[in-house]
């Protein structure tokens, strides 16, 4: 019974590798050997993956609406045929296929990603009543998940490999930010946490095995006491201008003090 139960689910796990990837994905091309950068990048977009974007354009008397969805089917129905970005022609209602998500090629750049949708409806005579292509140029922006979605121009001016340009902001696109901290970052750090747990250590010691209470709880406190006097007074000695005493302003009057007094003279006293 048990062999049995492996057998199935053996099978089971052969059938769902054999089975191509689900429909509303993007499929990227290129055969059996699947970019491994191509697949990176749809994981950058996996933010992004079946939100819808529309945006409207005005040509003439004609307005056209451009619905795109990031690897996912913009109609659900049965009769999806893996759109990934349409064309709505207003007044008609007519709408046009302009890439397919089973068709995808994706590169990107510094801080860009390029997605582009092939297989798309075939043109009326236009370039040689090719496929269309659509070209979606993701650009880097932080200050958003998505937005700005619209149509750049369309190529369609030539006899092959013609496509239709848009483009919107994602934060996606933008280069994955490394901080990278300095060897002086590094020991600050480390000559911070240290003081920490000094000061936090030391004052649970003080407080609950010493019993210490009040400026007694820091840890040393006697030590950095003392150690704060001899800076203050390193700091006096060599900061200082004047010396720390000056002469008195008021002189003694001791006898080494006096001076010689001038001699009298009674001479005219004496009778002549």
């Amino acid at each position: 019974m048990y062999a049995r139960l492996w057998c199935v689910c053996l099978a089971a796990v052969s059938a769902m590798a054999a089975e191509p990837p689900i429909v509303n994905d993007c499929i990227l091309i290129g055969g059996e050997q699947k970019s491994a950068s191509e697949q990176s990048l749809l994981q950058r977009l996996a933010p992004l993956k079946h939100k819808r974007f529309e945006a409207t354009v005005q040509e003439g008397t004609d307005s056209y609406t451009y619905t795109f969805e990031v690897c996912g089917r913009v109609d659900n129905s049965s009769k999806s045929s893996n759109e990934g970005l349409v064309q709505n022609e207003t007044a008609s209602a007519k709408t046009t296929v302009i890439g397919r998500i089973n068709d995808t090629h994706i590169i990107n750049g510094t801080d860009w990603i390029l997605l582009v949708y092939k297989s798309g409806d075939k043109y009326d005579s236009h370039c040689d009543k090719e496929s269309r292509k659509a070209m979606i140029m993701i650009s880097c922006n932080k200050n958003t998940l998505a937005d700005g979605f619209m149509i750049i121009s369309e190529e369609r001016q030539k006899s092959n490999d013609c496509f239709y340009l848009f483009e919107m902001d994602s934060s996606v696109a933008c280069p994955a930010e490394e901080s990278h901290l300095s060897v002086g970052s590094i020991l600050l750090i480390v000559f911070a946490v240290l003081i920490a747990l000094y000061i936090i250590g030391g004052f649970l010691y003080q407080r609950f095995v010493v019993g210490a209470k009040g400026m007694e709880q820091f840890p040393n406190f006697t030590f950095w006491q003392e150690f704060g006097n001899l800076v203050a007074d390193g700091c006096d000695f060599v900061c200082r201008s004047q010396p720390r005493s000056s002469e008195t302003a008021y002189r003694g009057v001791g006898d080494d003090q006096l001076g010689e007094e001038p001699e009298e003279r009674d001479d005219h006293l004496l009778p002549m």
